[in-house]
């Protein structure tokens, strides 16, 4: 049999007991002003949770727009991407295009320099599969009037010479080519000399000449070197360089050195070709002489 416990109060007692403790402190809270014991315990109990609850609200409020702004700003990011992936596309193509006007304009101011002589301009293709141009292909040929030995301009004056004609294309050996033997002239005293391509100076951005009279006629460094008038095959006063090195030879009556060319046979993109040989301007010339 179960002993009921004695000492237990029943839960309205005790519910009683807590109403009457209740009415007590809200009695002393009036008469002394707010001072009393109910103050001092929602002071250190009721208002440090409602300061809790206030921040935490407010840390949600701020978190909750942190992650609005950061969309947002996530949002703004993207769109100044693709407006810089834009502009980098831009300036790219405003390059090649500034590029590409200086290219033409350079060409527009060598066709002007030889404006006697008729021209085609063409397209480099392909090269002999080194750094330099030393011989070159262009997108012209028989079909545009292309015809071997005729002579080909590019940077600021002689580039070399078409060596064989397909019908929509035409091979180039350049003047830096190790086959390349041109007659040149000293501009300035009209002194004659041999012009060689080297390949083994390429590195250097030169080419030789050779067989340059040792007289009295004071040639300097910087001095022009042309085709000149007596070469079967390059038609007179096209330019092909600078001097930039000349010695005397140990027989002391011939000169040489190394002239650095007109063209950069590194970047060659497009090209002028006269087309008129020298042999046809040599046989008009002798038909007009004929005829006198």
């Amino acid at each position: 049999m179960k002993i009921k416990n004695q000492n237990t109060l029943p839960s309205k007692y005790v519910l009683l007991i807590l109403v009457v403790v209740c009415g007590i402190l809200l009695g002393a809270e009036r008469f002394m002003d707010g001072g009393g014991p109910l103050s001092w315990i929602a002071n250190y109990t009721i208002v440090p949770m409602q300061r809790g609850i206030s921040y935490v609200g407010t840390w949600m409020s701020d978190l909750t727009d942190n992650f609005a702004t950061l969309s947002d700003l996530r949002k703004e990011n993207e769109q100044l991407q693709e407006r810089v992936d834009q502009l980098t596309i831009d300036n790219t193509r405003l390059s090649q295009e500034q590029y590409e006007l200086e290219r033409l304009q350079e060409l527009y101011k060598l066709d002007q320099n030889y404006g006697d002589y008729e021209k085609v301009g063409a397209h480099v293709i392909a090269n002999n599969g080194t750094n330099w141009f030393s011989s070159f292909t262009i997108d012209k040929g028989s079909e545009d009037g292309i015809r071997k030995d005729m002579n080909v301009l590019a940077g600021s004056g002689l580039a070399g010479i078409v060596t064989e004609v397909g019908p929509n294309y035409a091979q180039v050996r350049a003047v830096i080519d190790d086959e390349s033997n041109i007659s040149g002239m000293v501009l300035s005293t009209s002194d004659l000399c041999v012009v060689r391509g080297d390949l083994t100076l390429m590195e250097d951005g030169r080419i030789r000449f050779e067989n340059l009279p040792n007289n009295d006629n004071e040639i300097q460094v910087g001095e022009q070197v042309v085709t000149s008038h007596i070469s079967s095959t390059y038609l007179q006063g096209l330019f092909i360089g600078y001097i930039s090195e000349i010695n005397v030879d140990s027989n002391n009556l011939t000169r040489s050195g190394y002239i650095t060319p007109a063209v950069d046979f590194s970047n060659l993109q497009e090209v002028l070709v006269i087309t008129t040989t020298k042999a046809e301007l040599t046989e008009a010339d002798g038909s007009e002489d004929g005829g006198e």
